[in-house]
């Protein structure tokens, strides 16, 4: 197992303290013929919960396939300990015969790649797919979420769903006018059941917004809540945190260099007005997932605007939503193309990561924190 951690700052003491350290040193080696090796610790943090970043499993989804070109990868973790990727590929993004495809994972193997969409609409007709995002509920529903249409400003939402973790799966639906359901990262459940979408627009003006869309399958109905709409940042394809039973975030991919945030203290029914964060963002989608321990992850592009800024791939830890310490380095390149990541957490406590290696293909590195 391969493990790769950032440099890090050496914090200074005072002679007092280092004194007084010291003699504990001598204390506890007298009373303890085997003293204990830490593992080494986080980058920038003096106190914290992981010591360590372990890549248990890396590859690449699939080797071979139809399509030269991949992109905007989800995954979702099914029954049994499986897991589920899904993309879309093509001869190039916003070609016509681009469809959506997935992939099972299981006994740390992938299986075979299946196309799973598409955007004909008639023996004439037919306009590329965009953005597809995997999630089951509590109940045990998986959904498949994705977009199609001649481009993002002019995309509708589509969905199907499976009660079999994805053996065999309903007939695609289109969802409501102006509801395009989770955009890029995975929604949330509420506890009524009740899917919390992190979506947004891209206007045909130019401009960008993000919104949340409450989706209530029960009832198959839509509900769109409005995100600090008359903004001046430009932004899109936000990710969702929890902070506590009513407070969460969500960090969206901006125009302007950073990624930029908004809360809400009544379980996403009304949020604050767009600020930015101190993290750099080269308009380029992230993903975060909320640990059972109170901290964050976030998976990110750290470089602004300019070329090759999605040549290098992040992961960074958070308390609080606010300050966030990079902890590894998914990709560190100086040329190419690691973009659109998705991650989460499976009950094991492993974390997924999937994202965009070169428009070529699709890579998963799995890891643990300790």
């Amino acid at each position: 197992m391969r493990k790769r951690l950032l440099s890090f700052p050496f914090y200074a003491f005072t002679n007092q303290y280092c004194i007084a350290f010291s003699l504990l040193l001598v204390i506890a080696a007298c009373s303890a013929p085997k003293p204990a090796i830490p593992p080494a610790p986080i980058i920038g943090s003096t106190n914290p919960i992981f010591n360590q970043v372990t890549v248990e499993q890396e590859g690449f989804i699939y080797e071979n396939a139809p399509f030269p070109e991949c992109h905007a990868s989800s995954i979702v973790e099914l029954a049994n300990g499986k897991m589920m990727a899904t993309w879309f590929g093509g001869t190039r993004e916003k070609n016509p015969d681009v469809t959506i495809w997935l992939a099972t994972f299981e006994n740390g193997k992938w299986g075979k790649i299946q196309e799973i969409a598409d955007g004909i609409q008639n023996d004439t007709l037919r306009y590329p797919c965009w953005n597809p995002v995997l999630f089951k509920n509590k109940k045990g529903k998986l959904f498949l979420f994705y977009k199609v249409g001649p481009t993002p400003r002019d995309w509708w939402g589509m969905m199907k769903y499976s009660v079999d973790d994805g053996q065999t799966w309903s007939y695609d639906e289109k969802l409501p006018k102006n509801r395009l359901g989770p955009i890029r990262a995975k929604p949330i459940e509420l506890d009524n059941g009740d899917l919390l979408c992190p979506s947004s627009v891209e206007f045909k003006g130019g401009y960008w917004r993000t919104h949340m869309e409450i989706y209530t399958p029960k009832r198959n109905f839509w509900k769109k809540i409005d995100i600090d709409p008359n903004t001046d940042f430009d932004v899109i394809q936000p990710t969702v945190l929890r902070h506590s039973e009513n407070k969460l975030q969500i960090l969206c991919r901006s125009r302007q260099n950073k990624i930029v945030e908004s809360w809400s203290s009544d379980n996403g029914r009304s949020w604050s007005k767009l600020t930015a964060t101190n993290l750099p963002n080269p308009s380029a989608g992230i993903d975060g997932i909320s640990l059972p321990n109170g901290q964050h992850l976030l998976v990110y592009n750290p470089t602004e605007d300019g070329k090759n800024d999605r040549a290098k791939l992040n992961i960074a830890i958070s308390k609080d939503g606010k300050n966030w310490t990079d902890i590894y380095e998914l990709e560190n390149q100086t040329t190419g193309e690691f973009s659109y990541p998705a991650m989460v957490q499976t009950a094991d406590g492993l974390i997924h990561v999937t994202y965009t290696w070169k428009r070529q293909k699709v890579k998963h590195v799995v890891l643990s924190l300790e």
